[in-house]
């Protein structure tokens, strides 16, 4: 048996912020955000949605797509969870009308990545479809004040169903997940977990996300998705000519570019939807599979590679057979 892509879905919240509002705020020249990292809007979600709100709508395109089969398993893949306890997946599951179990996973920008590895094995075993959604509001960890995550981060879902198959050769052919916690603290945010709980007299910026050194996490992050990518492209016995579609988690595209240079893809069978969407950290790979895969043809036998990289660090690479 093996596994196959059966529905797909993305949901934005319904503000656009484009750059020009960013820029303003910030006293940057018109034009700034776009020419560094390659985003000219993102999204960000109102004041009375939280992250289930927006999951909710791209987990019901993805199963409404899959003609809603039995689901086994549902992983959240998110960073921005409802409240920190309880977990938010079990909800997400009751808003569905799903009473199967349900699990968040917090991998960062990886992980949809992990959640996709987990997922895999889960139907090959159990031979049941998985609903895995991958989703963030950002909008709520940026300090508004720092260009660095103010230009990159928005607010959206992605989801898939990921079914049994006849096919063993279909679905993930290949993994390579990989962790460097000597990058613990490139990205972070200070407070809030059991090193630094909350306290009335903490510095709003100890609540917001830092990034300490950009060109470190730039190197690191290519770094790991081009090895990644190429350890799970030899083991499997293929070459980066033989990639039909490049979904890598989309950061800001200096670091997607660099990738695809350093490995040899061809850009002509990139996905992306950093220009609109921007970063939503777990979110961008479903979202591109969703929003942006279908003006393209996935042809049965196509080779599709999702690499991506994120705080802790961790990150990694999938072969994905559609």
């Amino acid at each position: 048996m093996g596994t196959r892509i059966t529905g797909r879905g993305h949901h934005a919240p319904q503000r656009l912020v484009a750059n020009a509002e960013i820029e303003t705020r910030l006293g940057l020249e018109a034009g700034w955000i776009e020419s560094r990292v390659g985003i000219r809007a993102r999204y960000y979600a109102a004041p009375d949605e939280a992250l289930t709100d927006i999951a909710r709508p791209a987990a019901l395109m993805a199963l409404d797509e899959a003609g809603r089969p039995d689901i086994g398993f549902l992983i959240l893949a998110t960073s921005t969870p409802d409240h920190l306890l309880p977990p938010s997946a079990p909800l997400l599951a009751h808003q569905l009308g799903l009473t199967c179990g349900a699990a968040d996973l917090a991998g960062a920008c990886a992980g949809f990545i992990d959640a996709l590895a987990l997922a895999d094995g889960f139907v090959r075993m159990q031979k049941r479809s998985v609903l895995v959604v991958a989703a963030n509001i950002l909008s709520r960890r940026i300090n508004p004040r720092d260009a660095s995550t103010s230009a990159l981060f928005g607010d959206a879902a992605g989801a898939i169903v990921l079914s049994p198959a006849p096919d063993a050769e279909s679905g993930v052919i290949g993994a390579d997940l990989v962790s460097d916690g000597a990058g613990y603290d490139l990205i972070k945010i200070p407070a809030g977990g059991s090193r630094t709980p909350f306290a009335p007299d903490l510095p709003l910026d100890d609540f917001t996300m830092q990034m300490l050194n950009g060109q470190s996490v730039f190197s690191k992050a290519v770094d790991t998705m081009v090895r990644s990518s190429e350890r799970v492209l030899q083991a499997a016995g293929f070459t980066a000519g033989d990639i039909a579609h490049w979904i890598p988690h989309q950061a800001n595209l200096r670091i997607t570019a660099a990738v695809e240079r350093r490995l040899g893809l061809d850009p002509a069978r990139g996905l992306s939807t950093l220009r609109d969407f921007g970063n939503s950290s777990a979110a961008t790979i479903p979202l591109t599979l969703s929003q942006a895969g279908r003006a393209r043809t996935f042809a049965p036998g196509d080779l599709l590679l999702m690499s991506a990289v994120g705080a802790g660090l961790s990150g990694g690479a999938i072969l994905f057979r559609w």
